[in-house]
């Protein structure tokens, strides 16, 4: 089974993508058990992340996988929200947060799915989850969400960590895909501390930037069940969905370095289950240790 998960499974840089005018992408199985699948990238692939700071990965989930998991998504976020509203924040519209703790098949996808192996091969061996969230960008939602580093939500130290949007619809411009500088990633972490507090952080603080290299930004469309890496230095951004009967629904899973400690949080180490290697803080080597452990291996 190993071999022919491995032999099925293709990654696609967006470059390539452009250059060969791929439009669909076979939807593959992937085992969620780490050791019964294996996603390595190439070489090539590994270089274009760190040089352009995004890497897309076509047809991640199966279409029935995708249907169960999206549905276990929809009765968290039906038992938990309203439809849009204009005067709301952007955080009580467009987030849950731990949707791993609401969906069984989103923790195994957290913890135990390929995108595991992929933080392996461009964070390190020691690797922690660190944020999942369901974002929505509901039909009528028409607020852009500004540039942004995801690592200054984070503030991480070491910066090692990884953003990846599973996306549950199809994501395109009219409806609010992301759009990426390619590069900007090399420029370093973007001071936003003034605006940054464990209290701002978790009212949805705007940390948006101006930029200086719009003109370089393209956009990042997404088929369901495909995905996206982003380096936690790359800049991104959305527009809002002006799609009249479409939604758009992304799955934010993001990793880390284990030893990462968060700098807005007088140092203190970003909790998040270890997935892989070794940390030198007990908080993070013991954390959510008992739902891992309750985890089984599945095809999704």
């Amino acid at each position: 089974m190993r071999s022919m998960v491995a032999s099925q499974t293709r990654l696609y840089s967006w470059d390539v993508i452009v250059k060969l005018g791929i439009a669909k992408f076979e939807r593959k199985i992937i085992l969620m058990c780490h050791g019964d699948s294996v996603l390595k990238l190439t070489e090539e692939q590994q270089g274009h992340f760190f040089e352009k700071g995004f890497l897309a990965l076509k047809g991640v989930l199966a279409e029935v996988h995708l249907a169960k998991l999206s549905a276990e998504c929809m009765s968290a976020w039906v038992a938990d929200k309203d439809e849009f509203d204009p005067q709301a924040t952007w955080l009580q519209n467009s987030l849950l947060p731990d949707i791993h703790h609401r969906s069984h098949l989103v923790c195994q996808y957290y913890f135990k799915g390929v995108l595991v192996d992929v933080a392996e091969q461009l964070v390190g061996p020691n690797i922690k989850g660190a944020t999942s969230q369901l974002t929505f960008k509901l039909r009528g939602n028409t607020k852009p969400f500004g540039w942004h580093q995801d690592n200054g939500y984070g503030q991480l130290d070491p910066a090692n960590a990884i953003s990846t949007l599973t996306a549950l619809d199809d994501a395109d411009v009219e409806n609010g895909c992301l759009w990426v500088i390619p590069g900007s990633h090399r420029a370093g972490q973007i001071d936003v501390s003034d605006r940054l507090s464990v209290n701002s952080k978790a009212a949805g603080a705007d940390l948006s930037v101006n930029v200086d290299r719009e003109a370089d930004a393209i956009p990042v469309p997404l088929i369901a069940g495909d995905a996206v890496v982003l380096h936690c230095h790359l800049l991104h951004r959305s527009e809002g969905n002006l799609s009249e009967d479409r939604d758009r629904r992304i799955l934010f899973l993001r990793y880390a370095d284990a030893d990462a400690v968060e700098v807005y949080n007088n140092r203190q180490p970003r909790l998040g289950p270890l997935l892989r290697g070794v940390t030198r803080f007990p908080l993070v080597a013991d954390f959510e240790r008992d739902l891992f452990a309750r985890l089984s291996c599945v095809s999704i």
